[in-house]
């Protein structure tokens, strides 16, 4: 059967779409629900459909479905949760995620600084998220406040990671599979460490726990650690500018070293992996309590 054009009304197995949330390389998001016939309401979800274009490539088919296995294995709140993976006509390939109600973390940072205080608590939400990924052997490589979701609950709001289709896996005897080319840099510059500027295959954890740092450093400074014209070049060369967060007290100072480390060029100089971070930062703020 061949495909056709998706557009709000089509089906998709049970479920209807609405609206379209998005578009990238490899597919779209688009908002849907399903009717659950015992109350009559609507389960809202949302759907990553796969280009019909990139249906035709091996490798964005093997990266939708490696999405799709890493997102079934995951049950950590600070990442969304997959239901379902279908394939065929109309569609090719989806995924039937939880759909998240909440802005992305890139256009809260479009406007807005946060606190210390706030900014830990944003990086242990990450943290939590990542660490359990690096415990089943899954590398993000793409952590970026475009791929988190800040939803609102009673405490303010809530971080979920989603899009885990630049993610690498470790396969049993700890090598990490490769569907990337030699040399080639995966991931979204600004965020990439150093040695992932170099070449994809090289991540590890320490390399996500960059990206985190990243994301901590710009929400609080306003800026990223590299002006994005230095990025390319001065990551290989020379440390980040250090975090300089205007205040004295513990939990300020604290904080500064514990971003300053997971940014250090060099991967053995950071945080091994996100759990070590995790554990400074909630360490930190038992300690301010």
């Amino acid at each position: 059967m061949a495909l056709v054009q998706l557009v709000p009304g089509s089906q998709i197995g049970v479920y209807v779409l609405e609206s379209l949330l998005g578009s990238g390389a490899f597919g779209v998001v688009w908002l849907a629900h399903r009717r659950d016939p015992a109350t009559n309401t609507k389960e809202r979800v949302a759907i990553k459909v796969l280009h019909p274009e990139a249906a035709v490539s091996r490798e964005s088919v093997e990266r939708f479905r490696r999405e799709a296995w890493a997102l079934s294995r995951l049950q950590s709140p600070h990442i969304a949760r997959m239901y379902e993976f279908l394939t065929g006509p109309p569609f090719e390939m989806a995924l039937v995620m939880e759909y998240i109600e909440g802005e992305l973390l890139s256009d809260v940072l479009k406007r807005a600084r946060f606190s210390v205080e706030d900014a830990t608590g944003l990086g242990i939400g990450v943290l939590s998220g990542v660490a359990e990924m690096q415990s089943i052997g899954i590398i993000h490589r793409d952590i970026k406040p475009e791929n988190i979701i800040l939803r609102p609950n009673e405490n303010g709001w809530h971080a979920v990671i989603f899009d885990f289709n630049l993610s690498r896996v470790k396969n049993p005897n700890g090598k990490m599979s490769s569907l990337t080319s030699v040399h080639a840099a995966i991931g979204t510059v600004p965020y990439m460490a150093p040695e992932q500027l170099l070449d994809a295959r090289r991540v590890n954890e320490a390399s996500d726990v960059y990206s985190v740092a990243t994301i901590l450093y710009r929400s609080v400074a306003g800026a990223l650690p590299f002006d994005t014209r230095e990025s390319l070049r001065e990551k290989l060369q020379r440390e980040a500018r250090p975090l300089a967060t205007g205040r004295d007290d513990p939990m300020a100072k604290g904080f500064e070293r514990i971003v300053g480390k997971a940014l250090r060029r060099r991967p053995a100089e950071r945080f091994a992996n996100a759990q070590e971070m995790l554990d400074e930062l909630t360490a930190l703020v038992t300690a301010a309590q």
